[in-house]
């Protein structure tokens, strides 16, 4: 046994050799981690940017039809078409009117789009725009619609103005939603990107 250069006896260690199951764990796992990346590559063209253009049908104050493909706007959350909110000490149906004012921006001119996510619902979640105007962030501004993901500048100009909502009191369409028991839906953040992203790789329609 030989001697340290304190003068005590080094220990010499000896791996143990690895069990038959150890080893067939290992390979499984090899496996495993080599499929998951086929099943990925294989699937990466789900996650390319879709670009549609046309004649928009608009739904809501963040959601269009565009030629067949039901399109979310990203980024912004509008009341829903039947919310009630409250200015001036009276109900006023500001579902409608966030609608309105996407009606407005669109008005019959061509709308192009552009994303690569899909929420639960299947919907694109995608950037628009009608005549060179953004309609994601012409909503918020406007107050129409609050952000969601995005927008938070546009917002809070939105709310120092009191325009649209702002000029009144409302629920946040989330919480609007949560109250009425309709379709929950995750912000559209970097934890919201992620799991559409996870969506899309290992959804098998």
């Amino acid at each position: 046994m030989s001697r340290s250069w304190s003068g005590r006896p080094r220990q010499r260690y000896f791996r143990r050799p690895r069990s038959r199951w150890r080893k067939i764990l290992d390979y499984a796992l090899a496996f495993a981690v080599l499929g998951l990346l086929i099943l990925v590559s294989a699937r990466l063209d789900r996650v390319e940017t879709r670009r549609t253009e046309g004649v928009a049908v608009v739904n809501d104050g963040d959601s269009i039809t565009l030629g067949g493909e039901r399109i979310r706007l990203r980024g912004i959350d509008a009341p829903e078409y039947s919310q009630i909110c409250r200015k001036d000490g009276a109900d006023y149906p500001c579902g409608r009117r966030s609608r309105e004012a996407l009606s407005k921006l669109v008005s019959g001119r061509q709308v192009r789009c552009a994303g690569w996510e899909r929420d639960r619902y299947g919907r694109l979640l995608g950037e628009c725009t009608a005549a060179g105007a953004d309609l994601n962030r012409s909503q918020v501004e406007a107050g129409w619609a609050v952000a969601y993901g995005g927008y938070e500048a546009e917002e809070a100009a939105a709310r120092l103005g009191r325009k649209g909502l702002w000029a009144g009191d409302f629920d946040r369409p989330r919480d609007w939603r949560n109250m009425h028991g309709d379709m929950a839906e995750i912000e559209h953040g970097s934890y919201g990107r992620m799991l559409n992203w996870l969506r899309e790789i290992f959804r098998f329609s």
